[in-house]
């Protein structure tokens, strides 16, 4: 279901806009054959929420550094409402 979730996201998205800014639009890139996990906090031993696959574009809302690993808060450009922590070396501009 989570997968399927994830698909219809990222076949719903358009990319512009600056990947490095809080508030600017990035894109998930380098998960491959996995998907990038969205978490509930920013590090390893949180929740996922869902698998986010290459392609899925989000909207950057803070980041924060938490063992030496840079992670940041993002929301969904198709479905704003769903928010989370993925690791930043999977954001483009990162």
């Amino acid at each position: 279901m989570r997968l399927m979730i994830a698909l219809a996201l990222t076949a719903a998205v358009a990319v512009t806009g600056c990947a490095g800014a809080v508030g600017g639009q990035s894109v998930v890139q380098g998960a491959g054959s996995e998907l990038l996990k969205l978490r509930a906090g920013p590090g390893l031993g949180y929740r996922v929420i869902l698998g986010l696959p290459d392609g899925t574009a989000v909207t950057r809302r803070g980041c924060v550094t938490e063992v030496g690993q840079r992670w940041c808060r993002v929301s969904l450009n198709a479905a704003p409402g769903v928010t989370g922590y993925v690791s930043a070396d999977y954001l483009s501009g990162s």
